[in-house]
């Protein structure tokens, strides 16, 4: 089966209807709900049958989502996670939020707290407050934090993306100066994301039904250090947690063989770059698999070089189960992504 699915992002939706996320989007859940009530309004009326909704990039999914949910503490996992760890989140009106970077820099690993306290902080509590009080009122359906739809699919950056947002690109020399160490540091942050997602899933009463994990920095590091610090941690948040979406950013072909060994793999969401030739000699045909359209095609004067990048990937993968996903910005020429719907689509 061959499909399209799509996202607007925050600088969209501003550019539009001028909606602003400031710090009382992220944090009053009501006034959250209205923002994003309205921003699918708009998407349903200006794009009728793209399948074309707000969420953030590529997490949400559009049939999961309807307009009695609604989303508490619906903030990238890895600034959570920071934020609890002394980051400071850093709102923007016009595009999405981020939080200070390097908030672990020059802290050991036994220097970090146990997992299970981090349940005791301000914002969790925050969070907790907000989710019983959604309930009690019993109009809406609360989406927690670590989850973006109704589906039950827990999402989380992976634990080298987060070790490098927090200890900054040192990481990566870290992995093969100080190798006990970095897994360590790893390990800690799986653990921490498994309890936070039970935490936030009990609260919601919304069972976990798999895991999307981000690991957006996979791709920087070779074959070897994957196998070496990403695939053993990773399955075992997928064993923890449930079945495992990976999203590697970028050119991800020489990670395929690596990234096949984690445990309970059952998708991959790859960079537009990506051999998808490959891809299917290594996962089969049945495994679903996401590509991302190229910002330089979807930002080109014509829908030649985006139509010429899905005749390639169609031809590569032969028949399998495939995604093509697209998150619209600002730059993005909307009528080659149209072309690029009806040409799936056909």
């Amino acid at each position: 089966m061959i499909s399209i699915a799509g996202t607007l992002s925050k600088a969209w939706m501003h550019q539009v209807l001028g909606v602003v996320f400031d710090r009382d989007y992220y944090f009053d859940p009501i006034w959250r709900h209205a923002i994003d009530c309205r921003c699918n309004e708009y998407a349903g009326e200006e794009f009728p049958g793209m399948g074309l909704f707000y969420s953030e990039s590529n997490l949400g999914r559009i049939q999961y989502w309807d307009k009695e949910q609604v989303q508490i503490g619906g903030i990238q996992p890895n600034m959570i996670l920071g934020m609890l760890l002394g980051a400071d989140f850093l709102p923007a009106d016009d595009r999405d939020a981020d939080i200070t970077p390097g908030c672990l820099a020059g802290v050991d690993p036994g220097e970090l707290p146990s997992p299970e306290t981090l349940l005791r902080h301000d914002l969790v509590r925050l969070f907790d407050g907000q989710i019983a009080r959604i309930q009690s009122e019993g109009q809406l359906c609360p989406i927690p934090p670590f989850f973006w739809d109704t589906s039950g699919r827990a999402t989380i950056h992976g634990v080298l993306t987060t070790a490098q947002k927090f200890y900054g690109e040192t990481i990566f020399l870290d992995l093969m100066n100080e190798p006990h160490k970095c897994l360590r540091i790893l390990d800690w942050i799986a653990d921490a994301y498994i309890v936070l997602c039970r935490h936030f899933a009990q609260k919601a009463h919304l069972p976990i039904t798999d895991v999307h994990v981000g690991e957006c920095s996979a791709c920087m590091i070779s074959p070897a250090l994957t196998k070496e610090f990403v695939v053993p941690v990773t399955s075992r948040i997928a064993r923890a947690l449930g079945p495992l979406r990976l999203h590697s950013c970028g050119s991800s072909t020489h990670l395929l063989e690596a990234i096949s060994e984690i445990d309970r793999l059952q998708s991959v969401d790859l960079g537009g770059e990506t051999s998808i030739r490959k891809a299917r000699e290594i996962f089969g045909p049945e495994m679903l698999i996401s590509i991302a359209a190229l910002p330089r095609d979807m930002s080109a004067e014509s829908s030649e070089p985006l139509l010429n990048w899905a005749g390639r990937i169609l031809e590569e993968n032969a028949g399998g189960n495939l995604v093509c996903v697209y998150h619209l910005e600002p730059a993005y020429n909307l009528e080659a992504i149209r072309s690029l719907t009806d040409y799936l689509r056909q």
